[in-house]
């Protein structure tokens, strides 16, 4: 039985030209690489195609999206095909001004999954709180926490990079 082939809606195509580059340099951050950054932005626009749920508003379907990926990285990483370490050799960067913006960047994205999501939706996509929370499915005492946490140890990476 062939299922007939039908083009994606119109919402759908919308939706990918508002929200592909944010959701691809969220898998980027968490994945460490193009292609499997890439994988994870169409596999969260096939479940969208796939699913079709009903969202009350744009914020709505965003969080949705930025959920299902975020999901998504998790389940590759946990893989036991794909080490947990992401060499970060092989990824691009995602734009940024100068060499320590860029310093900055990899040390976020080497440190353990639950920091970097939030430092990320917080710092990079301009998130607050309470939408992390939201969107994570996660307390926003749990956020505010990994946010501190995060930040520690960002801040032990930067004076250990200093004092060399």
């Amino acid at each position: 039985m062939q299922r007939s082939m039908t083009r994606p809606g119109n919402h759908v195509i919308k939706s990918y030209e508002i929200y592909a580059d944010m959701l691809f340099r969220i898998a980027l951050v968490h994945l460490g690489n193009r292609q499997d950054a890439e994988e994870a932005t169409q596999d969260t626009f096939i479940k969208l195609i796939e699913k079709a749920p009903k969202f009350i508003d744009a914020e709505h379907q965003k969080a949705w999206l930025i959920r299902v990926i975020t999901n998504h990285c998790k389940t590759l990483l946990g893989r036991g095909w794909r080490k947990r370490e992401v060499k970060l050799e092989n990824a691009e960067p995602i734009a940024v001004d100068t060499p320590e913006d860029l310093a900055l960047l990899q040390l976020v994205m080497a440190m353990p999954m639950k920091y970097k999501t939030v430092i990320h939706l917080y710092y990079y996509e301009d998130y607050p709180i309470q939408e992390i929370s939201k969107i994570l499915q996660i307390s926003q005492s749990a956020v505010k926490m990994r946010l501190q946490r995060g930040r520690q140890l960002l801040k032990l990476e930067l004076e250990g990079v200093e004092s060399q």
